[in-house]
């Protein structure tokens, strides 16, 4: 959809008189307190290829005129006002390791750590090298192949034009993760790509690219977690691109577990692009940051591809997660099966807002959006907003459905009539509820540390009702 400029909420005010308190102006709902330094990215753009430098100027020339929201069904549920990052200042240059571990934790064919912008673990496994897998930081893909690194890099569908935060993770990246599975290879074993970050008064922005050529398979679980270096009380800024490229019969899938720490600002952008009956399979899960906005792009190009996206959300206390899909069909009989769930206590509140656009050239499209939100206090507040945009008749099945709302008594009339207490029904419920993202991690640790998680979660507050 077309942009439209940003619209503010906030009015001028009157000036004070003289016996009245200057006070400060209310920030508008869109307003981005971060600043980027215009400086930092050209001094880095300095010291590094002629084609990545125009990139990143051409990205900071997006990032300040951009909208924050260029979709008019969304503007009215931007809400930024939790981030405070006027001080923060993004990471520069990029630490590619030197002194890395090489320990590969048991259970992996491959595993990438940032500690904010160090790379501190870059391990694969003898089956994964031998089979040319290839996992290493971006940075260090620019340095050994630049060709590869441009075609990747530079290419205008691998980041949504129209976003604004995406440009800034386009302009500002100083780490990345680069991860290439050859045609054919299928890994048994999971890679892991961990970031930890959370340095006080930093901003770390981050790009990483994801091909799977044709025929090839793999798992990846991405971890976002607090660094050592957090303070409670002290915001920090993360944001992030994934750009997964699969070619045909590619089959991949892709976990991500965001628990960052309570004073983390999170801005998550992934974009996939997808060949001819390739197959995508997400596994996406929103626990922690005291504000945190996520875009998710799917482009089934190739006739037969499918995605299925399961993403859920468990916010607490004052959290805000904002999370957008949209999955555009051009593929001849393609699939697609979307599903957001979020369960909210305290004051949290959560937007789910979804697009499915199935154009002219996608004949025997089936495609399903769903969005339902949980709310287990008064205070709480879910927002549903499903959508479609269908240009071509022919399709299997285009459909969408929406519900929020508490606790349903029936569940829980039928769990407590088996002689179940009715705390205990409750969590039964809830946790069934988000069990469809947990079963889908491809890695049984990862898997115990999400319900570990979700469970602590629930019991540092969830005990009242809508």
């Amino acid at each position: 959809m077309s942009g439209v400029a940003e619209a503010s909420t906030s009015t001028t005010p009157a000036a004070p008189t003289a016996d009245a308190p200057r006070t400060r102006r209310r920030a508008a709902p869109a307003d981005l307190s971060y600043r980027l330094d215009r400086e930092l990215v050209e001094r880095r753009a300095a010291t590094e290829p002629g084609w990545l430098a125009a990139d990143r100027v051409a990205a900071l020339a997006a990032f300040d005129t951009l909208p924050i929201e260029p979709n008019q069904l969304y503007t009215g549920y931007v809400d930024l006002r939790a981030a405070q990052l006027a001080g923060a200042v993004a990471w520069d240059g990029t630490d590619n390791g030197g002194s890395a571990s090489t320990a590969l934790e048991p259970g992996l064919s491959a595993l990438l750590v940032f500690d904010d912008n160090r790379v501190a673990t870059l391990a694969l496994d003898e089956a994964a090298r031998a089979a040319g897998v290839t996992l290493e930081p971006l940075g260090a893909l620019v340095e050994r192949d630049p060709a590869v690194a441009r075609s990747l890099l530079t290419d205008a569908g691998s980041l949504p034009a129209d976003d604004r935060l995406a440009q800034l993770s386009r302009a500002a990246w100083s780490q990345g993760a680069y991860v290439h599975v050859p045609q054919g290879v299928v890994l048994e074993q999971p890679i892991v790509v961990r970031w930890a970050a959370g340095a006080p008064g930093r901003a770390l922005h981050t790009r990483s690219i994801i091909v799977l050529d044709d025929g090839a398979e793999a798992s990846l679980v991405e971890e976002i977690v607090p660094s050592g270096a957090a303070v409670a009380g002290e915001q920090s800024l993360f944001t992030s691109t994934t750009e997964v490229h699969l070619g045909a019969h590619a089959r991949l899938a892709m976990a991500s577990l965001q628990e960052s720490g309570p004073d983390q600002i999170v801005f998550q952008q992934r974009r996939a692009t997808l060949g001819e009956g390739a197959d995508l399979r997400w596994a996406l899960a929103q626990l922690g940051g005291r504000l945190v906005r996520s875009r998710v792009d799917n482009m089934l190009a190739g006739d037969r591809s499918t995605v299925e996206q399961v993403e859920i959300v468990f916010g607490a206390a004052d959290q805000l997660h904002d999370l957008t899909s949209y999955t555009r069909h051009l593929g001849r009989d393609t699939t697609g099966q979307l599903l957001s769930k979020g369960v909210l206590i305290d004051s949290a509140r959560s937007y789910m807002k979804g697009l499915i656009t199935i154009e002219r050239s996608a004949v025997g499209t089936d495609s399903f959006l769903g969005e339902f939100g949980m709310n287990l206090t008064k205070t709480a507040r879910a927002v549903a907003i499903p959508s479609l945009e269908i240009d071509q008749p022919d399709c299997r099945r285009a459909a969408h459905s929406s519900s929020v709302g508490p606790i349903d008594e029936g569940q829980l009339f039928y769990l407590e009539s088996r002689g179940i207490p009715a705390a205990e029904a409750r969590r039964f419920i809830v946790m069934g509820f988000l069990e469809p993202v947990v079963a889908r991690v491809p890695l049984e640790d990862s898997r115990d540390r999400l319900r570990a998680a979700l469970e602590a979660k629930w019991a540092s507050g969830a005990t009242g009702t809508a």
